[in-house]
């Protein structure tokens, strides 16, 4: 926790985001569907209506930026929590003084980097005094906020969602970088176009990222006296590998397991190879891809390719046996073929509609004439009495009923024409044909 922290003057050893941080509005790079002129966001912090809110965004997007900003523009005291070092005795010692400073007038701004990170204790610590106005929040977050937040504490914030950086926005701020004489002191820094171009698509829209690998290129860059040159062999070195923004744990996981799924649903092959490529390069578990491989199988597919769960269970089975990395193949096989196989989901429509029924009617008795009666007092209470087995008829068919009475003529299952189902499809129609002939 610190007070004031970011009025101080910076140190040498301050890394290069730090030293170049936009000190306002107009210096900021990005979000300007938020910021842009005439923009809600710009509107309250330049006239200091700020309330409490939540900017929800991926890393390197200016959410801790915009905090700073709204604390220098704002006539309030300032202060700053991380989930590390925020017990919840210091969290209500801060609270009890921001309440003296509101009964004298004044105001104060909490900022919360990294909101997610805070438990519901902790959380719930500031609800009383965001509810009496005593603080201003302002959260940090790169997790949805409707799972990572307290709702009531949600409730009373306006959420903001910032959106990645473009690449023509990581290139105006690493110009405005090397244009900031706090960047490199005293120092000509030589890098062109094509190099400043290779860090921004490098960064993939996460402007700390950009500024670090800047930094690091000129740290290793080619020095004579004040003037470092930037190579490309130089820049080579420092950009050869991307980190993914993945969490195997975080909404980020929910959103490619879902982009992989409607993918093969909706047969985008290439769509599909490449969110299964996104989940494997991030370090997902194989095994977690198959198991969701099995599930589409039948969810999607079902009886249009009977061989589609097959192919689903063996791919599982070989990502057991062999594992990451070369079982990469198999999954890729896999997906192409439950995302070209024809779909219907007859099968799962088919499970919904009866766990309807089974739901309504779970003391519904089994009929007698399909009960067991494996001793003489169930056989005397007509346990199996009656019972037509279907071997015995030459349609292997029979006009028993197997149904509860209350259920009689339900239907669950709706095959389509797509694929194999279209077999089964007929086969229902032959047996719903034969019923109505030789039901009485």
């Amino acid at each position: 926790m610190k007070q004031e922290s970011l009025f101080a003057k910076a140190e040498q050893n301050e890394p290069l985001a730090a030293r170049v941080r936009p000190q306002n509005l107009d210096q900021f790079v990005g979000q300007q569907h938020l910021l842009g002129p005439g923009k809600i966001l710009r509107e309250i912090i330049a006239k200091d209506q700020v309330s409490s809110m939540i900017f929800w965004g991926p890393p390197g997007v200016g959410k801790t930026t915009l905090a700073e900003i709204i604390a220098r523009q704002t006539q309030a005291q300032f202060w700053s929590f991380s989930a590390v070092d925020s017990s919840i005795s210091k969290i209500k010692k801060i609270m009890q003084q921001a309440e003296t400073e509101r009964e004298l007038g004044g105001k104060t701004i909490v900022f919360i980097d990294e909101i997610h990170r805070f438990n519901k204790a902790q959380q719930d610590a500031f609800l009383p005094y965001v509810e009496k106005g005593s603080i201003i929040l302002i959260g940090a977050t790169t997790e949805n906020p409707s799972f990572e937040v307290n709702s009531a504490l949600l409730s009373r914030c306006k959420v903001f969602v910032l959106k990645t950086l473009k690449a023509s926005d990581i290139m105006q701020l690493l110009h405005n970088a090397l244009q900031n004489p706090r960047a490199f002191p005293q120092k000509k820094i030589n890098i062109d176009k094509k190099a400043l171009k290779a860090i921004a698509e490098f960064a993939s829209g996460d402007a700390r990222t950009a500024l670090n690998t800047l930094e690091m290129a000129v740290l290793n860059g080619d020095q004579q006296g004040q003037v470092i040159t930037i190579t490309h062999q130089n820049l080579q070195q420092l950009i050869s590998k991307k980190f993914m923004n993945y969490d195997k744990k975080g909404e980020e996981h929910y959103n490619l397991i879902s982009a992989l799924h409607k993918s093969m649903r909706n047969s985008d092959v290439d769509a599909a190879i490449y969110w299964l490529a996104r989940m494997l390069e991030g370090g997902e578990d194989p095994l977690y891809i198959a198991r969701r491989l099995i599930r589409f199988a039948s969810e999607d597919i079902g009886l249009a390719d009977t061989n589609a769960l097959n192919v689903a269970v063996n791919v599982f089975s070989a990502c057991q046996f062999i594992g990451m990395p070369e079982c990469d193949v198999h999954l890729v096989e896999a997906v192409a073929y439950l995302a070209l196989a024809p779909k219907s989901n007859a099968i799962y429509q088919a499970r919904l509609a009866a766990q309807k029924d089974a739901q309504k009617t779970l003391n519904a008795p089994v009929p007698l004439q399909i009960r067991n009666a494996p001793t003489k007092l169930m056989k005397d209470l007509g346990y199996g009495q009656n019972y037509q087995l279907a071997h015995n008829h030459p349609d292997k068919l029979t006009t028993m009923k197997t149904m509860p009475p209350q259920l009689q003529g339900h239907q669950y299952y709706f095959p389509t024409e797509q694929g194999h189902e279209d077999r089964f499809k007929k086969r229902l129609e032959q047996i719903k044909a034969w019923h109505q002939k030789y039901d009485s």
